[in-house]
């Protein structure tokens, strides 16, 4: 993560933020983050929240915390209730809400990040983006953009290319994925990430597509025989974003230190992880060293560059022209613009 380093040595620079924790006022936010059983929740996001906010604010703010999944909130509702207001700051993933916002699914697009600094790169040319959709659709001000490990594919068949994922029934992880896999001659299946392992096992799906660690933590491998290594889900940012009214009503100065904090002691450390996180959860599920638990023993398919070529082209012929139409054309140049032009891809219009 070479690239990160610069951003990261920002993050020692804690003295302004200490000395600004001694004019806030008493506060307190009710917060929901993501998945409460992956990683960037435990390493992150708990920490962040929990821990690292009061500890700084020198326990002016103090923080009540849940996940969606605890309170029994699908994904998918998380941004509609922080914009009426139920809780001040939550957190989950930009695909679960495009049906609300077709316009967000540019902040993820599938295959053209391989690596974490390509999809940091991708993530921060898209901000401005995020920040009015989360305006205008959800009454919401953007904190943060954080990275689950790339979306590969979890498959209970013999695979060894992408020709073999042809009349497979694969779970997508968002439309992009979906069409996708369509247009590969598979059939994209939508299903709720817990459902994913009684389907391998049963053969209602053939493969299903997630993050390796998160694959690893709920046990995909028990029902799974091969992993394919291929963004194929993209890296299913997770946008951090609190009420607009709620952000208002804040005092400036809890304002500030909210800002400089969840930048640099949640976004940064998270995105530093991503790189090491994707070898380290590939070792725990194909028999490596695994410091997480016991080693799975699924096989690795690296895709060969006429494969990768070939899924390039599709998403350039097919996925992003599909996704222009339903988002309009404002939102497609402004996407060649900032994120297109950050990772030398371009939208025709």
């Amino acid at each position: 993560m070479k690239a990160l380093k610069p951003l990261l040595l920002a993050s020692i620079a804690l003295a302004p933020a200490a000395a600004l924790a001694q004019d806030l006022p008493e506060t307190t936010l009710n917060v929901v983050g993501s998945w409460s059983n992956l990683p960037l929740y435990q390493q992150f996001e708990r920490g962040f929240w929990e821990e690292t906010v009061p500890e700084s604010s020198g326990g002016a703010i103090s923080v009540n915390m849940t996940t969606f999944d605890q309170m029994g909130v699908a994904g998918a509702d998380v941004f509609r209730m922080l914009g009426d207001g139920v809780f001040d700051i939550g957190m989950t993933v930009g695909d679960y809400t495009v049906a609300d916002a077709p316009e967000l699914e540019g902040l993820d697009v599938p295959l053209i990040a391989t690596d974490a600094e390509t999809a940091y790169a991708m993530t921060e040319a898209a901000k401005p983006m995020v920040a009015e959709i989360m305006e205008t659709r959800f009454n919401s001000h953007m904190l943060a953009i954080a990275p689950y490990p790339p979306q590969i594919v979890f498959c209970n068949a013999e695979i060894s290319g992408l020709a073999d994922l042809e009349g497979k029934k694969i779970r997508g992880s968002g439309r992009m994925t979906s069409l996708f896999l369509e247009a590969l001659g598979a059939e994209g299946i939508t299903m709720a990430f817990s459902e994913v392992p009684g389907a391998l096992e049963r053969g209602v799906i053939d493969c299903a597509v997630t993050g390796a660690g998160s694959g690893y933590a709920s046990g995909w491998y028990e029902s799974s025989t091969h992993l394919v290594n291929l963004p194929l889900g993209g890296w299913d940012p997770v946008i951090t974003a609190v009420n607009l009214d709620a952000w208002n009503a804040l005092d400036p100065a809890v304002q500030t230190f909210l800002e400089d904090q969840i930048v640099a002691e949640f976004e940064e450390p998270a995105w530093a992880d991503a790189g090491g996180a994707l070898d380290r959860d590939i070792a725990c599920l194909t028999g490596g060293e695994c410091e997480a638990g016991p080693a799975a023993s699924m096989t690795l398919v690296e895709l060969s560059e006429e494969d990768k070529a070939q899924a390039l082209a599709v998403l350039e012929d097919s996925i992003l022209p599909d996704w222009a139409e339903r988002a309009g054309a404002e939102w497609a140049t402004r996407w060649n613009e900032t994120v297109g032009a950050a990772l030398d891809v371009s939208i025709a219009q």
